[in-house]
C-alpha cells in the first residue's frame, strides 16, 4: 500500500504525513479524557490544548506541581507515538528511502504557543506584559516537556501571543460571569504537534 501510494509520487508524500499524524492522534486521544486537556486534529497537525489554573497560579510562570501528572502522561505519550517511533518500524522504510532520493528531510516539531487573558499586568510583577508571560510559561512547559519526553531539544520551540489571539472574543459579551468563564478558557498553552518535508538545501541555506 505505501510503495502504491509512493509510486504516484511527491504530491502523496503529504498523505501519508497526514495517515501518521492520525495515527499519533488517535494515540493520544487517552489525554482527551482530561478537564484540563483537549486533543485535535488541524491542519498544523495535532493539537494539545491545555488550560486552567492547575498549569499555572495567577501572574506566575512557574509550573504547578498539579500539573505534572498530566504532563509526565503527555511526554510519555509523545516519546512512545507513532510519529516519534517512525524509524523503529519497516512499514515506513520506503516513505524515507523517497525522502531521501529526493534530497529533503523529514521534520518533527513539538511547538509550545503560550496564551493569556486580556487583564492588564499589574505594575508590581515582573512581567511588563502579557508578552512576556505567556512566553515564559510557553518556555518553561517545553523544557518540562521535553525532559518527560526524553526527547532532544532541537524538537522543541515555544512562542508566546499574549492576549492577541483568544479562544473566545469577550468584547461582545456582558454577563460578568461568562467573561470571567471566557478568559479562563483564553489563559491557555497550546502544544502542536506536527510533522512536515522540508529540502536538505533549505536547511543549508538557512545555516
Amino acid at each position: 500500500m505505501l510503495l502504491v501510494i509512493l509510486n504516484d509520487a511527491e504530491s502523496h508524500v503529504d498523505r501519508l504525513i497526514n495517515i501518521i499524524l492520525d495515527e499519533t492522534e488517535k494515540e493520544l486521544r487517552p489525554l482527551d479524557q482530561s478537564n484540563l486537556v483537549e486533543i485535535e486534529r488541524v491542519t498544523k497537525g495535532i493539537k494539545i490544548t491545555l488550560t486552567g489554573a492547575k498549569l499555572f497560579k495567577s501572574l506566575s510562570a512557574d509550573l504547578s506541581p498539579e500539573a505534572d501528572p498530566i504532563l509526565v502522561q503527555i511526554g510519555g505519550l509523545i516519546r512512545t507515538s507513532t510519529l516519534m517511533n517512525l524509524h523503529t518500524q519497516n512499514r515506513w522504510q520506503p516513505l524515507f528511502e523517497y525522502i531521501e532520493r529526493a534530497n529533503d528531510t523529514l521534520n518533527i516539531e513539538v511547538r509550545c504557543e503560550g496564551h493569556t487573558d486580556d487583564k492588564p499586568i499589574p505594575m508590581n510583577s515582573k512581567f511588563r506584559n502579557n508578552w512576556e508571560l505567556s512566553s515564559a510559561r510557553s518556555l518553561n512547559l517545553v523544557q518540562r516537556l521535553s525532559e518527560l519526553a526524553e526527547m532532544d531539544q532541537h524538537y522543541f520551540s515555544a512562542l508566546g501571543y499574549g492576549e492577541f489571539r483568544p479562544k473566545r472574543d469577550i468584547r461582545k459579551l456582558k454577563d460578568r460571569a461568562e467573561i470571567e468563564e471566557a478568559r479562563a478558557e483564553n489563559r491557555r498553552v497550546e502544544i502542536y504537534f506536527d510533522a512536515f518535508i522540508k529540502s536538505k538545501n533549505e536547511s543549508v541555506e538557512n545555516i
